[in-house]
């Protein structure tokens, strides 16, 4: 957003700059339009610094689940840092990942790393994500670059997948770049849990999900 406004303000004193060279104006009036440009591309400079400074290289540091029983993997794009600190996926509390699946599964939510394990094996789910390791600003999937994908054919190869479902545009859109070329397995597009995607309720969520992956896989009975 700040480099949009930047931008703006840059291409507004460019114009000034190039109409008061037409017409003219007091040297004044000119001096501080050349210290205003000045000074923007001072700020966008400082801004570019700070924010390549605070990327981080980060390679993934927990395993996929999944077992030659799995018969759907749904895939995230990078652990967040919250995942990253608890050392699993989706530890954020205000991702609706474990509430939604669970729905969708007819189970109770699982609150312990060996409880979503359990969870997953007992329901043929294979989760993961498409990034093994990249450059990334904090949890921000719009920052990341360098990357390196996971080997997805690991899980394809040794599990009967029917269906890959990605959990949002993000992992969908990385799937598609770095992992499709090799899996040659199309991927269904799944609305993200993500806080973030703030748009959808729970409900919907559950409700979107559950009719694309019932296509593949119901509750056990």
């Amino acid at each position: 957003m700040f480099n949009k406004i930047h931008a703006k303000v840059a291409q507004l004193v460019e114009q000034l700059i190039r109409n008061q060279q037409v017409v003219g104006s007091s040297p004044i009036f000119s001096l501080a339009l050349h210290l205003c440009r000045a000074f923007l591309i001072f700020i966008f400079r400082g801004t570019t610094m700070n924010d390549e400074s605070r990327y981080q290289h980060l390679t993934h540091t927990f395993d996929p689940v999944y077992t030659e029983n799995s018969k759907i993997l749904i895939l995230g794009s990078f652990p967040s840092v919250k995942s990253r600190e608890e050392g699993f996926f989706y530890g954020h509390p205000r991702n609706r990942f474990w509430s939604v699946i669970s729905r969708i599964f007819e189970c109770e939510k699982p609150m312990s790393i060996p409880e979503k394990k359990a969870f997953l094996l007992q329901n043929d789910i294979a989760l993961w994500d498409t990034i093994h390791s990249c450059d990334i600003i904090g949890s921000s999937d719009s920052s990341i670059k360098n990357v390196i994908p996971s080997d997805i054919n690991l899980i394809l190869s040794y599990a009967d997948i029917k269906a890959v479902f990605c959990n949002g545009a993000t992992s969908h859109k990385l799937y598609m770049k770095y992992c499709y070329p090799s899996t040659k397995r199309a991927a269904v597009k799944l609305p993200s849990t993500s806080p973030a995607n703030a748009a959808w309720s729970e409900d919907r969520l559950t409700a979107a999900w559950k009719e694309e992956i019932y296509k593949y896989i119901t509750p056990k009975a």
